[in-house]
């Protein structure tokens, strides 16, 4: 106890002391945290309420209980590209940031306790996250609230944090007199990834053989369905990201002339299981996203159809804010996946500064660089991106063959739209970055190598 909570002091310290460039970090974590404690505080409304209880907004999607539950799962499912980001924010590494690191190793401290202060100075800018939302939000709830869930939530996020922090952190090794900080490569699937992936085959065959359609009891098992196949397919993209960025980081580098091309297939072949864990909620962001679009459509047409028909159960504006409260809720966590995307990116630069610098200072353009740090997004998501999209359009197509059933549904062909998008998204977010790189080839890095 007594050490944990010299580290505490440490962090709180460090994090006094941070530089006027490593408070953007900081800032970005506190927001992540601000973000998780309003979700949860979300959620904690919602469930406080009892009964039926006629809520002013949503057009009637919140009066009962059964309904308010499922937007609660839905808020609740936000908080995994949410802890995703704060993870990428941890491993952020600023240059003074990663010398008071290596000064503390100078002192005496071994690798774990570095690595445990770093987490805890992540919790403590989680910790005013929390504290800023719920000062902002709690005021805003109209309805009674579980005062104890409130403190619970505001509590939970900073632990949370600091947790992810440390896990997101266990492969950074700060060097006492090197005064650089190295990431181990990273490791292909272990045995609980391959464990549960042939899990998650296995339950997908056997709710494919079952009649899940057949009557309104076995029509409960379609979300079930649609969940384990996102989660397959999320899981198989993830694989093939790391898979395919060994391949095409061989095979660049062998066949290729192009500078730019063949440096970013160096960095691929050294450590291509890197990325397929940075972009694993990117993916299954990607697959829930295109299966979702395909059953809007489907979805949109269908009570169109009832709504002439005379034969919807309740008014249509019940139904469409579900849909658009899903959609926001899918945009949202598109754009936390895609700023952890440009937060792994620069993480990646900071890492590998004193390299770019030595690179510079050996002729390498500016320009080619850039072009290589796009191409080590690029090349490896293109096929993991393709998989996961043609995985949700395949989903959403299950659900139109099913539906048809009962009434004619157009071919979701939104679904296709999404993964194109979400690719040109990456990219962007990733040359997010370039201002940085220009900052972090200064022949001065060299100094410290």
């Amino acid at each position: 106890m007594r050490s944990l909570l010299t580290d505490l002091r440490l962090a709180w310290l460090l994090t006094r002391g941070s530089d006027r460039r490593e408070w953007w970090r900081v800032g970005l974590t506190a927001v992540g945290a601000a973000l998780a404690t309003g979700i949860g505080l979300g959620v904690v409304a919602l469930l406080s309420l009892d009964g039926f209880y006629a809520v002013s907004i949503g057009s009637g999607l919140f009066d009962s209980p059964g309904d308010r539950q499922n937007v609660s799962l839905a808020l609740g499912l936000l908080l995994i590209p949410v802890l995703g980001f704060l993870a990428q924010c941890a491993r952020i590494g600023a240059v003074h940031r990663d010398r008071r690191l290596a000064a503390l190793r100078l002192a005496g401290a071994a690798p774990g306790q570095v690595r445990r202060i770093a987490a805890l100075e992540s919790g403590l800018a989680c910790l005013a996250g929390a504290v800023a939302a719920t000062a902002v939000v709690v005021p805003l709830l109209p309805y009674a609230t579980n005062w104890a869930g409130v403190v619970l939530v505001a509590g939970a996020v900073p632990v949370l944090g600091a947790v992810v922090s440390a896990v997101a952190l266990r492969r950074v090794v700060a060097d006492p007199l090197g005064r650089v900080r190295r990431t181990r490569p990273a490791r292909g699937p272990g045995p609980l990834f391959r464990a549960a992936t042939r899990l998650l085959a296995v339950t997908s065959v056997l709710i494919a053989l079952t009649p899940v359609f057949g009557s309104p009891v076995s029509f409960g098992l379609a979300p079930v369905t649609v969940l384990v196949l996102a989660v397959l397919i999320s899981l198989v993209a993830i694989w093939l990201s790391g898979a395919s960025s060994r391949q095409l980081g061989e095979g660049f580098a062998a066949g290729t002339g192009r500078p730019a091309l063949l440096i970013a297939a160096e960095r691929l072949r050294e450590d291509p299981w890197s990325t397929a864990r940075t972009h694993a909620a990117l993916l299954l962001v990607t697959v829930v996203g295109s299966g979702f679009a395909g059953v809007r459509q489907i979805l949109l047409a269908d009570l169109n159809s009832s709504r002439r028909a005379g034969t919807l159960g309740a008014r249509m504006s019940y139904y469409t804010t579900g849909i658009d409260l899903t959609a926001a809720a899918i945009l949202v966590a598109l754009a936390l996946v895609l700023t952890a995307l440009a937060v792994s990116t620069a993480e990646s630069l900071a890492t590998r500064r004193r390299g770019l610098a030595a690179q510079v200072a050996a002729g390498v353009p500016h320009a080619v660089l850039a072009r290589a740090l796009l191409l080590e997004t690029a090349l490896p998501l293109f096929p993991a991106i393709a998989v996961a999209g043609l995985g949700g359009t395949a989903i959403s197509f299950w659900y139109g063959a099913a539906v048809s059933r009962y009434a004619d549904v157009p071919v979701p062909y939104t679904a296709l739209l999404v993964p194109v998008g979400v690719y040109a998204a990456c990219v962007l977010a990733a040359a997010t970055s370039l201002p940085l790189l220009r900052r972090s080839v200064r022949p001065g890095e060299l100094r410290y190598a």
